[in-house]
């Protein structure tokens, strides 16, 4: 190689130079990158993954050994050929530019402690290392060994494509083994109870044309109990409170209300119901409305958490103590009579953090409200008395977002410090701290099963997590810029998330693998929702739209063999257009959270900006 025949004598006397001779980097890394330029197309595309990564640790080893000027022309000279995806890293480090700096850098400082993860095939491999042996580019090797994690499989090399899907995070792909666990993501079964049938409900059964008697009835509610999902995990494994007896009205009550729900698909799309906050000068922050769909709550940047009646029912407080033991315990409307009506009211505003509110989380018995802010604290309140009844600190840093399980007692909270904590609202200390990601935690999801939380970072990937004993159980890489919405399907199976770089990636729990992309949005995905079937993932965006995509399409004939799962040679259709059912721009307000009632009527939420 004629070429390279200069730069070679410069390399063999570097070699002796433990941190190399920091005017010959540069030539060791076009000498790199002329060689994987120069490759073979099907190594190309796998080899060129190495150019961030080596890019970044020798841009940071100049830095370190202090070659100040040598680390700004190595900059300058290699930054355009990176991935753009990699161009909010970029600026990161063109601002590190004395050795003082890194020691303040906490992504930088994991960025050199944690190995990024590259994946290639067997022959990619042996391609580069004889090249870098031959060349005895020690340094180039060095950095290989000691800040990279080259994960190498067997087979074909991956397509650019395939490539491109699976990349963007800060610490590169996921490792394989990382995601090969077993994952109980099957439901857990429903207790059963009779569902008494109103006389207008029979009625409304035979207009369908298919008369119910009594006994089928209580066999439709209780029939997903029978048989236990083979994938779902073992009922005790984590303790989950009892059902109250006004939980099971309520959940009575879901069950005719699922009776009457709308069969959503491609030929019948959801209507959407769009509650607009106007005039809020005080800047909306966070959503939530509850399950069914009765109260709304917004968090504003004003501090405070203000909570809203979407029914005509207002909203009371329960009368003060000396009231309540006036009350006869024993009457009927007992639960009505200690409403106390002079409180009533659309709007309840509760004071008590000092930050903006950035998560609201309803507990699924409508009886508590969570609400994470600015401050470093998640804060829960009663909506029986709406005052604040406990504030949880642990983050010390602001806390982005909150959610209760959907059994209640348990949330999840995630926050700048990086880490996602899991509390029971009767522990003033988080029962787990799941650690792992590189960046804030800026979103939480518990998994329907609640024996999950998946969380998604600013580090660009989402990890799943177990509550039983802290692990993380699954990591999804592949979105190019931090994500802030995550939703799972209502069957456990799947996990939708959406991030700033306006995709919307579909995951399969089970395989650990990414089985969709759905591209349309033109900016960050705040809100993601599947309807209550699972047949329609609706998005929300700032760019003013909602989106309705076909689930049941995105999902079916996945091509899930040993093959893929081993290799991560995922084949993502390009049928985006094909899924999209629907686009709904609001006049200029940014979706913020997305809700699908229990008869399948969408509710979206958002504030009117008027710029």
């Amino acid at each position: 190689v004629v070429v390279e025949d200069q730069p070679d004598v410069s390399a063999v006397l570097s070699a002796y130079n433990q941190q190399g001779d920091p005017t010959l980097y540069e030539e060791y890394y076009s000498g790199l990158k002329h060689f994987i330029e120069c490759s073979l197309d099907c190594h190309r595309a796998e080899l060129s993954q190495l150019f961030y990564p080596l890019f970044v640790h020798m841009y940071l080893e100049l830095v370190y050994n202090q070659h100040e000027s040598e680390a700004k022309s190595f900059f300058e000279r290699f930054h355009g050929d990176q991935e753009c995806y990699y161009q909010d890293d970029l600026r990161v480090l063109s601002s590190l530019t004395k050795k003082e700096h890194m020691k303040g850098n906490e992504t930088m400082l994991d960025f050199r402690t944690s190995k990024f993860v590259l994946r290639i095939s067997r022959d990619s491999y042996q391609l580069l290392k004889r090249h870098l042996q031959e060349k005895q580019n020690n340094q180039i090797w060095n950095i290989v060994q000691e800040h990279l994690y080259i994960d190498i499989f067997d087979g074909m090399p991956r397509s650019k494509q395939q490539i491109d899907a699976m990349v963007g995070s800060l610490a590169g792909e996921a490792k394989r083994e990382a995601n090969k666990s077993k994952v109980f993501f099957g439901l857990l079964k429903e207790p059963e109870f009779d569902v008494p049938l109103d006389d207008e409900d029979e009625e409304g059964e035979n207009e369908e044309g298919k008369p119910k008697k009594k006994k089928p009835k209580k066999d439709s509610a209780g029939s997903k109990s029978k048989k236990q999902d083979p994938n779902a995990p073992p009922q005790n494994r984590i303790p989950l409170p009892e059902l109250k007896d006004s939980d099971k009205l309520d959940k009575i009550m879901n069950v005719k209300e699922a009776a009457r729900r709308v069969r959503l698909g491609p030929d019948c799309l959801p209507s959407i119901c769009f509650y607009t906050f106007l005039n809020a000068y005080q800047g909306l922050t966070a959503v939530d409305i509850t399950d069914d769909s009765s109260m709304i709550v917004g968090g504003f940047a004003d501090s405070t958490v203000r909570v809203w009646s979407v029914t005509p029912k207002k909203l009371r407080s329960v009368k003060a103590a000396a009231d309540l033991s006036l009350i006869d315990k024993e009457s009927d409307d007992v639960l009505e009579r200690i409403m106390d009506e002079k409180t009533a009211s659309e709007l309840k505003i509760l004071y008590g953090h000092s930050g903006p509110v950035y998560g609201t989380s309803f507990s699924p018995d409508r009886n508590y409200l969570l609400s994470c802010s600015e401050d470093g604290t998640v804060r829960l309140w009663s909506l029986q008395t709406f005052t604040c009844l406990v504030g949880y600190k642990g983050h010390n840093y602001p806390v982005w977002d909150t959610q209760f399980s959907p059994y209640g007692y348990y949330f999840v909270s995630g926050g700048h410090d990086r880490v996602a904590r899991l509390w029971a609202t009767d522990h003033y200390q988080p029962l787990r701290i799941f650690a792992g990601h590189l960046a804030d935690v800026t979103c939480t999801r518990f998994h329907p099963n609640s024996n999950y939380v998946a969380t998604g970072s600013a580090d660009r990937t989402v990890r799943l997590w177990d509550v039983l004993n802290g692990n993380c159980v699954r990591i999804f890489t592949g979105h190019k810029g931090p994500v802030h919405s995550l939703a799972f399907s209502p069957n456990g199976r799947f996990l939708a998330t959406g991030a700033t770089d306006g995709r919307v990636l579909l995951w399969d729990i089970g395989h650990g693998l990414m089985v969709g992309e759905l591209k349309g949005h033109s900016d960050t995905i705040y809100a993601l929702r599947f309807s209550r079937d699972g047949e329609i993932l609706a998005s929300g965006s700032m760019d003013n739209t909602v989106r309705l995509w076909d689930a049941v399409k995105a999902f079916e004939d996945l091509e899930t063999d040993d093959f893929t799962t081993a290799t991560g040679h995922i084949n993502l259709p390009e049928n985006s257009q094909d899924l999209l059912l629907g686009t709904y721009m609001t006049k200029s307000t940014p979706v913020v959270h997305l809700h699908f009632t229990r008869r399948n009527l969408l509710l979206a939420a958002g504030a009117y900006s008027s710029q």
